[in-house]
């Protein structure tokens, strides 16, 4: 993408990192080839647990079948890391399950870099991963 700027004689900032959201089961899938082309993953946990799992997670009569703790869903997001590391990528999560402290354990053992969460949640993920290591 730099280079592409680079090219182009179009101005940009050298130090800022470019990312991509990984969100979609196709990402996940080509994220080993997605990560050679950025800095950095940020997984929406979110959409990834809705295309994962075929359900819309604002269909109501659906919540019972929406589950982020899915086997499936935390494959996901696994491989996605272990792909981002393997090209010396950086990884975080955003949406909620980032503040599932019942995930917290297995997202460290997963080697995520960054899980964001709202500020109310800081406090208690710190505790958290205080009580992990």
């Amino acid at each position: 993408m730099k280079a592409e700027l680079r090219e182009e004689g179009l101005p940009f900032k050298e130090d800022v990192e470019l990312g991509i959201m990984i969100e979609t089961p196709a990402s996940v899938m080509m994220s080993r080839e997605l990560a050679k082309e950025v800095d950095f993953f940020s997984v929406g946990t979110n959409d990834l647990t809705q295309y994962t799992l075929a359900i819309d997670r604002q269909n109501l009569a659906l919540d019972e079948f929406y589950d982020p703790h899915h086997p499936a869903v935390l494959a996901m997001i696994k491989m996605a890391a272990d792909n981002a590391h393997a090209e010396g990528k950086w990884i975080g999560i955003c949406g909620e399950l980032g503040a599932d402290l019942e995930l917290t354990e297995e997202f460290l053992k997963m080697g995520l870099d960054e899980l964001s969460v709202s500020p109310a949640m800081v406090l208690p993920l710190r505790k958290k991963i205080r009580e992990c290591e």
